[in-house]
This record gives structure tokens, C-alpha cells and sequence, in this order.
């Protein structure tokens, strides 16, 4: 059953029971992985941040594309890596967002409020998720940035957080993918 996470406001105690419900739902599914997709599985974790994604937290929290709520899930979550959830689901750490922004310089999303952003996430498939200033989060809707095309997919971290929790969620149920 997929339940709602409204009941907290967004903070790192919500962080911490998103992450134990994402981290139950694979832990189950592990369980059977090998014998239903008939391959061992990787690895699959939501990683608490250690000391050096800290470091890489501080960091993020004095860019310029930087926002709070993100700020928030990297002194709490150093990174995901969901490589058998679906296509896999993977958000990045602050180190290699701060890394990326550096080499190739802030993403245009002509589609947002404010067009600038960063690329926190991606899927196995290429499919890139940047946040623009403001917080919202815009999905790619092809695996290169060169003239892309993007699709506002949630209003805040949180809501595109939950929409990842919910999506694992219902892999590990239904083995849906879902429209993430």
C-alpha cells in the first residue's frame, strides 16, 4: 500500500522515514530478485550522508543555483543509487552535482520560472532531472541536454521525492514501472 507522506512537514525527520520506506520496499524485493528477474541484483541504497557528503553539503549550500530543500536532503541523504528499481533511479550526490555544474555550467529550462538549474537525478534510461532555482523539478524527455526538452514534473523536492517513493513502491508491489 502507498501512503501518503504529508503527515510530516519536510524536514530530516521526514527524510528519515522516506528513507526507511524506500529502503523496506527494496530490502523486500531483494529478497526475491535473483530467482524473479533471474540475474543478481546491485546495489540498492539510499546512503545517509557521511561525513565527506556533508563537506560536499556545505558546499552546495553556498552555490548560487542552490535551494533549501535540497540543501536539507544532502545533510541527510549522501546519495540514491536504485539500479534494479525499474529503469533504476539514481539521485546524485551533492559532490557530483557541484561537479557537474562546475565541467558543463547550469542547465536551460527555457519551460521553468526561473531557467536555470542543475541535474540532481537521472534513470537507467538516460532521462536527466534538473532543478531549477525556484526548487521545482523538470525531467528531460530525452538522455542529452544538447536543445532539450523538459517537462515540469513536480512543484518542490519533496513532491518529486514522493513521487520516487511512490514509484518504488509500487515496482516492488506490481512490478509497474510507473511514470517516473
Amino acid at each position: 500500500m502507498i501512503r501518503a507522506m504529508d503527515q510530516l512537514s519536510y524536514s530530516a525527520a521526514w527524510l528519515s522515514r522516506w528513507r526507511d520506506e524506500i529502503t523496506g520496499a527494496v530490502n523486500s524485493m531483494m529478497s526475491t530478485f535473483e530467482e524473479t528477474y533471474g540475474y543478481e541484483p546491485g546495489t540498492n541504497e539510499v546512503r545517509v550522508a557521511g561525513e565527506e557528503d556533508l563537506r560536499a553539503a556545505h558546499d552546495y549550500g553556498r552555490e548560487v543555483l542552490g535551494f533549501e530543500d535540497l540543501l536539507t536532503f544532502y545533510e541527510s541523504i549522501g546519495e540514491v543509487v536504485l539500479p534494479d528499481v525499474g529503469n533504476g533511479y539514481f539521485i546524485h550526490s551533492a559532490r557530483d552535482v557541484l561537479h557537474r555544474l562546475a565541467e558543463e555550467g547550469p542547465v536551460f529550462v527555457p519551460e521553468a520560472d526561473d531557467p536555470h538549474g542543475m541535474v540532481i537525478a537521472s534513470n537507467g534510461g538516460g532521462v536527466l532531472y534538473v532543478a531549477d532555482w525556484g526548487g521545482a523539478i523538470h525531467r528531460s524527455r530525452s538522455a542529452s541536454l544538447d536543445d532539450a526538452e523538459f517537462d515540469k514534473l513536480a512543484d518542490d523536492l519533496p513532491q518529486f521525492l514522493d513521487h520516487i517513493r511512490r514509484c518504488v513502491v509500487s515496482f516492488v508491489e506490481t512490478g509497474a514501472t510507473g511514470d517516473l
